[in-house]
């Protein structure tokens, strides 16, 4: 296979682990001010996102893919509120350790790789109707 095949093929495991990327966000940011289902238990934990390489073997493509989610380990924060009923016994309640900032910035990071990712593919998919062209003159 051809260079751009493989360019079309790199440019779509970019796109589909960016829409990855962009679900786990999005999922952080609704959970953001999540708390425990019960009295000082832990609330919702942040998600990340690993990638890895691989080689595609048809095409010989370096591609991107979709590794698995951890959890952050970053601590919870505290807040005192004796009357929220997800209090401890000290009266602090744990929220999430996410930032919908760092989430929202995550987001937009993922969105323009994406968008970087369509460029690439319908270059990739111009060129290759542009040679079929010279080949059928």
């Amino acid at each position: 296979m051809g260079p751009l095949t493989q360019a079309m093929a790199t440019a779509a495991s970019g796109m589909s682990t960016q829409a990855i990327r962009m679900r786990v966000a999005a999922e952080n940011i609704v959970n953001a001010s999540s708390t425990a289902a019960v009295p000082g238990g832990d609330p919702y934990r942040r998600k990340l996102i690993t990638f890895d390489r691989a080689v595609d073997r048809a095409t010989g493509a370096q591609l991107v893919r979709f590794d698995g989610l951890r959890p952050d380990q970053r601590a919870f924060r505290t807040q005192f509120d004796p009357a929220h009923p997800a209090a401890d016994e000290r009266g602090y309640v744990k929220f999430p350790n996410v930032d919908p900032l760092i989430e929202q910035a995550d987001m937009r990071a993922a969105g323009r790789s994406y968008e970087a990712s369509i460029t690439v593919l319908q270059q990739a998919r111009a060129l290759y109707g542009k040679t079929l062209d010279i080949l059928r003159s």
